[in-house]
C-alpha cells in the first residue's frame, strides 16, 4: 500500500475513532449519573466527627467500590483529547471523583468505631493522619500534601508580613507609631447607619468598576446589604447568605479597614457574583452533583487582591486591613496542618499564633478550636487564591491580556477542582 493510500485511510478512520470516543464517553457519563445519584454516598461534612459518624455500612461500601472500580476501568480506555470541551470537564471530574471516593472507601472499610470528641484534632483518632490527608484533598484539592502545605503557609506568612512592612514604611511612621495609630478611633464606626452608608457607597463604586473587569456583571442580581442579627456569626465582621451581604456590629465598633476587601470577598465580585455566574454559564449535570471549596473560597480570597482595580484601596490603611486578615489566614494554613497532621498541642499552636499575630490571643484560641473541629477547611482560602493569582500572572505575560477575558475563561465552567482549572487554562 503506497503512502498516499495510507494517508487516505488515516484521514478516513480518524473521524470515526473520534466519534467513537465521544459516543463511548457519552455512555460513561450516563452510567455515572444514573449510578451516583442512587449510591449511598455521604455528603461532605465540615465537622470531622459528623463525617466519621456518617461512615457507610459495609454492604454500601462494597457497592460503591464495585461501581468506582468499574468506572475507573472504563474511563481509562477513553482518549480525552477526542472529547468536546464539556465532555472533557466531565471526564476530568469523573476521574477526580473516582480516585477520591476510592480513597474514602478504603478509609471507611478500615474504620473502627470509637468515641469521638471534636475538642481534639483528627490526629487523635485511629488512622487520623490518613483521614486528614483525604480531607485536604476533598476540601482543598486532590494534588495537595500536608508537608507541602505547611511550607506554603510559612511562605505566605513571610509574604504578608513583607507587604505589611511596606505599608508601614509608606506611612512615614515608625513601627511603634504605626501600630498605635491603627487603634485610633478614626478607624472605627460606632453607628450602624454609618456602616450601612459606607457599604452602600462601596457597592456603587465596585459595581461600576467591575463592568470592565468581570463578565456577566449586567446579568448578576443585585446584592442586598443589611445588618446581621445572627449571634452565631458574631465572630466574623461580615458574611454572605441568600443574596444578602450581612455586616456584624454588636458590642464592638466596626473596623473601617475591613470595609472594602470584605465586601469584595463576600458580595461582588466575590461569593455573590461567583455563585450567580454558576447559574449563567453552561454547567453539566455531572458538575451539578458536586461543589469544590478550593475554587469557591479561593475565588473570594483572590478578588481581594484586586483592590486597586476595584477602587477599594483608597488609602494604605484600606490595603493594610486586607493584609491583617490575610496574615490570620496564612497562619491558619500552618496551624491546620500542625494540629491535624503533626499532632501539635493547643499550647504549641497558640505559641505559634502569638509569634506571628500580636494581641489577638482570643481569636487564636477560637481559630485553633475551629481547625480541630473542621480540619482542612481553612486552607481553601489561601490555596485557591494562590492558584488564581498564579493563573493571573501567567495571563498577564500575554501582550493582549484583558481582565474581562481572563475572568471569562476561569469562570467559564463554574466551580471545578483547582487542579482541573489549572489543566484547563493550559489547554487554552
Amino acid at each position: 500500500m503506497n503512502k498516499k493510500h495510507n494517508l487516505f485511510w488515516i484521514l478516513f478512520i480518524l473521524p470515526i475513532l473520534t466519534f467513537s470516543q465521544k459516543q463511548d464517553f457519552g455512555t460513561i457519563e450516563k452510567e455515572f449519573l444514573d449510578a451516583f445519584e442512587v449510591l449511598d454516598i455521604p455528603d461532605l461534612q465540615v465537622n470531622y466527627v459528623n463525617m466519621l459518624q456518617d461512615v457507610s455500612e459495609e454492604k454500601d461500601l462494597a457497592k460503591q467500590e464495585t461501581f468506582f472500580k468499574g468506572m475507573l476501568e472504563k474511563i481509562n480506555n477513553i482518549d480525552s483529547s477526542k472529547l468536546t470541551d464539556h465532555q472533557w470537564i466531565n471526564y476530568e471530574i469523573i476521574n477526580y471523583e473516582i480516585n477520591l471516593n476510592l480513597e474514602r472507601i478504603h478509609l471507611e472499610q478500615n474504620w473502627k468505631k470509637v468515641d469521638l470528641d471534636d475538642t481534639k484534632s483528627i490526629y487523635t483518632v485511629p488512622n487520623g493522619k490518613n483521614w486528614y490527608s483525604y480531607l485536604l484533598k476533598r476540601w482543598v484539592d486532590a494534588e495537595v500534601k500536608p508537608g507541602e502545605l505547611f511550607s506554603f503557609g510559612l511562605e505566605e506568612i513571610a509574604m504578608v508580613k513583607s507587604n505589611m512592612k511596606r505599608l508601614q514604611s509608606a506611612s512615614g511612621l515608625s513601627e511603634e507609631e504605626f501600630q498605635e495609630y491603627l487603634g485610633d478611633q478614626d478607624f472605627y464606626f460606632e453607628n450602624p447607619e454609618d456602616i450601612q452608608k459606607a457599604f452602600e457607597k462601596i457597592k456603587e463604586e465596585v459595581g461600576a468598576r467591575s463592568k470592565n473587569l468581570f463578565p456577566y456583571i449586567s446579568e448578576i442580581p443585585e446584592v442586598d446589604i443589611a445588618r446581621s442579627s445572627n449571634q452565631n456569626m458574631v465572630q466574623v465582621p461580615a458574611y454572605y447568605s441568600n443574596n444578602t451581604f450581612f455586616y456584624n456590629v454588636f458590642d464592638k465598633p466596626f473596623n473601617k479597614r475591613q470595609l472594602g476587601w470584605f465586601y469584595a470577598h463576600e458580595a461582588i465580585p466575590g461569593h455573590h457574583y461567583q455563585s450567580m455566574v454558576n447559574n449563567i454559564v453552561e454547567r453539566t449535570r455531572i458538575q451539578q452533583l458536586f461543589w469544590y471549596p478550593g475554587y469557591v473560597e479561593g475565588w473570594g480570597a483572590y478578588v481581594e487582591h484586586l483592590g486597586n482595580e476595584l477602587g477599594i484601596f483608597k488609602t494604605i490603611y484600606d490595603e493594610y486591613g486586607k493584609w491583617e486578615w490575610d496574615l490570620i489566614r496564612s497562619v491558619r494554613v500552618c496551624l491546620d496542618v500542625a494540629l491535624n497532621h503533626y499532632g501539635w498541642s493547643d499550647d504549641k499552636a497558640l505559641a505559634f499564633w502569638k509569634e506571628h499575630i500580636k494581641d489577638q490571643d482570643d481569636i487564636g484560641v477560637r481559630e485553633i478550636n475551629r481547625m480541630k473541629r473542621w480540619p482542612a477547611q481553612v486552607i481553601t482560602y489561601k490555596y485557591g487564591s494562590k492558584v488564581f493569582l498564579g493563573l493571573l500572572q501567567d495571563a498577564k505575560s500575554n501582550s493582549d491580556f484583558d481582565f474581562n477575558t481572563f475572568h471569562h475563561e476561569v469562570l467559564g465552567h463554574g466551580d471545578i477542582p483547582i487542579s482541573i482549572i489549572k489543566k484547563m487554562m493550559k489547554k487554552k
